[in-house]
């Protein structure tokens, strides 16, 4: 028997992989159907942000539309609705990946917890025989300490879901991915939002989707340098405490979104090498320190992203089916969530030459068009050879156009080959056009 600890992405991908090769896999996932299965993705991150994030574009979209004189009214938000349909969505999505893992031939024990000490691995109290131990327990947030942490009305991503109504302000503390679509979201919905983060704010991502997302972030109060002192209030959050260039200053009531990061859920691991922040170390072959123990996910650290998780699953499911294979991090397309899909790949390399244009008109983006926000389009590409190695792509389908770019960079693709490549049209995909400027560009300062 294979004993796979956590339903989330990983865990379920890498069950499903070793069942349908005929294995014998038992699932441990410590909550129950409705709420564990699917992971952090479909409970708490990827999956509900996605949610609001539509009916954030469908307000953001029908307010301009009203503002132009097209329609003559702006939907109001029922913000409770929203909430529960939400969840009534997240519990199909969870009946159907419940079903699929089943009908792999996965036997699925929810309600319990499991251990690992060394080789012996728990479920529950009990210790059980296994061939091999896949760990995919995820993460949970980072709760800072801080005084007034646990007063009522301060949420992580795990607890905001409880909310029933509006806040009429929301202080959002942190500075990355998290806090940016949080903000916008409640931007959107009509809450005053004041962002709280530590450095700069966003700070690692490319320069033109920064400047994008800093516009569509427009009504947001961002404070960059802060040092968060303490929350306030008795019963209830009456403000946040920070100071900012030797200044102190404190938010106004509302809510308190802690969006500071992840940290790795290790604790129910013992004698297996763990990193500083709790992540469980693994090769390239996803095997942790103890032999026949492998992990994957979140709790093997960095990036914390669930494509990556399920892909880790599958390289250690196929290791423990004898498949040597191995995990390759390079190219990892990522995206936030805004207005626009912010998508990018590559972006951190040096050198090359960078051509960036605003993003064509099309599907999404035609009445962008008067408010100049159609998005971007932006490679990164060596002058000489014409390979690609990093790119952006902010609009309706960035996501995609990364994703599949990131797959093509993998394969060390040029911008000479889109020569021959026929986009669809209408579409809002500059990126293909860019790359066949660049090929001419290119050719004519370095002739072949």
């Amino acid at each position: 028997m294979i004993v796979v600890l956590g339903g989330g992405p990983a865990g379920r991908i890498a069950s499903i992989r070793l069942a349908t090769a005929g294995k014998k896999v038992t699932l441990v996932e410590s909550g129950g159907k409705s709420g564990g299965i699917g992971g952090q993705c479909l409970h708490f991150g990827c999956m509900p942000v996605c949610a609001l994030n539509d009916v954030a574009r469908i307000i953001s979209s029908a307010r301009r539309f009203y503002e132009r004189g097209m329609t003559d009214v702006v939907p109001a938000l029922r913000f409770s609705k929203v909430m529960d349909e939400m969840y009534a969505v997240q519990q199909k999505i969870a009946g159907i990946l419940d079903e699929e893992t089943r009908n792999a031939g996965v036997d699925v024990v929810y309600g319990k917890s499991g251990r690992v000490d060394g080789l012996q691995v728990f479920i529950g109290d009990e210790p059980v025989a296994a061939e091999a131990t896949i760990i995919a327990t995820g993460s949970r947030p980072n709760v800072p300490d801080i005084p007034g942490v646990t007063l009522p009305g301060v949420y992580t991503p795990h607890t905001i879901w409880g909310l029933r109504e509006l806040p009429g302000r929301i202080t959002i503390i942190g500075g990355s991915v998290m806090a940016a679509e949080f903000a916008y979201i409640f931007q959107t919905f009509g809450s005053r939002v004041t962002v709280l983060s530590r450095s700069g704010f966003l700070k690692d991502l490319d320069k033109h989707l920064r400047a994008i997302a800093l516009k569509e972030l427009d009504s947001v109060d961002i404070r960059e340098g802060t040092a968060v002192n303490g929350i306030t209030g008795t019963s209830q959050v009456t403000g946040v405490r920070y100071r900012a260039g030797g200044t102190g200053a404190e938010t106004e009531g509302g809510a308190v979104l802690l969006a500071a990061g992840l940290i790795p859920n290790s604790g129910m691991v013992s004698r297996i090498d763990k990193g500083p922040g709790g992540e469980i170390l693994t090769n390239d072959r996803m095997e942790t320190s103890v032999p026949g123990i492998y992990a994957c996910g979140d709790v093997a650290g960095a990036p914390f992203l669930t494509p990556v998780a399920r892909h880790e699953g599958l390289v250690a499911a196929d290791n423990i089916l004898g498949k040597e294979r191995h995990m390759d991090y390079t190219h990892i397309p990522q995206a936030i969530f805004l207005a626009h899909e912010l998508a990018f790949c590559g972006t951190g390399g040096k050198g090359g030459a960078s051509l960036a244009l605003p993003g064509p008109a099309g599907p999404g983006t035609y009445w962008s068009v008067p408010y100049g926000d159609t998005g971007l389009a932006k490679i990164l590409a060596d002058p000489v050879s014409g390979e690609i190695t990093g790119m952006c792509a902010a609009g309706p389908a960035g996501g995609d156009i990364a994703g599949y770019l990131a797959f093509l960079m993998q394969r060390h693709i040029s911008v000479h080959d889109f020569e021959e490549f026929i986009e669809v049209h209408p579409s809002t995909d500059g990126v293909n056009g860019l790359a066949k400027y660049a090929s001419e560009l290119f050719r004519k300062h370095n002739p072949p």
